[in-house]
């Protein structure tokens, strides 16, 4: 990247977090997960690939009830803990992955989720975007920025990054903003595509962002 290219895009992506943090009033940067302890909040994590925050909140509300303990995981039974997690979609690698990390944690990590990215992504099932939504919104660690699929795609529509590649998009958005705000541009992003500008082709000329950068609303073919 050219540093004209560079300094257009910090400008930009700052400019969009202004905007994001003033659409949304204030609102916490935070996953909208429901959680209450560093593990429930992994769990729910990898149970929210392909699947709505709000599903996997159903789901979580009765599993996190009925597996209390990280060896209540590593000792459920394959069979039985898909059928717990079903209604999340992908289920049979979802449960193998799960009880597959618990078993990990307690027998490698002391039983505690590990707090370095290079510890959590060794679990089974967990890449950086998981890694990074559990250690900045369970400890407070800000190691890299989220990229998920909302994310991706505005990192494609509002020209922040050249790549396709979510761990390539992670390093080209890292440059572009100061460590501190790269929690709330990825959670604020998420945000802004699930209520505002949503995944599916539709007019959004005069939404928040576009009105920001007018070239996003004709960037449809390169945000599948």
């Amino acid at each position: 990247m050219d540093e004209k290219k560079l300094k257009e895009r910090k400008k930009r992506a700052r400019a969009m977090l202004r905007v994001l943090r003033k659409t949304f009033g204030g609102r916490k940067a935070r996953t909208a997960l429901n959680y209450k302890t560093s593990w429930q909040l992994l769990v729910a994590v990898m149970l929210s690939a392909q699947c709505t925050d709000a599903r996997v909140n159903e789901v979580t509300k009765t599993l996190f009830k009925k597996y209390k303990t990280i060896n209540d995981y590593a000792s459920a039974l394959l069979s039985t803990f898909e059928k717990d997690i079903r209604q999340t979609g992908f289920y049979k690698n979802k449960a193998k992955h799960i009880i597959g990390a618990a078993k990990m944690i307690r027998d490698k990590f002391g039983g505690r989720v590990p707090r370095t990215m290079a510890e959590l992504i060794q679990l089974p099932g967990v890449a950086r975007k998981t890694a990074n939504v559990v250690l900045s919104e369970a400890f407070g660690v800000i190691e890299g920025m989220a990229v998920d699929t909302h994310v991706r795609r505005f990192a494609t529509r509002f020209n922040l990054s050249d790549s396709r590649d979510p761990k390539k998009i992670e390093q080209d958005l890292m440059n572009l903003l100061p460590k501190k705000d790269w929690p709330a541009f990825s959670n604020l992003l998420i945000d802004y595509g699930r209520e505002i500008c949503p995944a599916r082709p539709h007019d959004c000329a005069k939404h928040p962002l576009t009105i920001l950068y007018h070239k996003a609303a004709s960037c449809w073919p390169l945000a599948k």
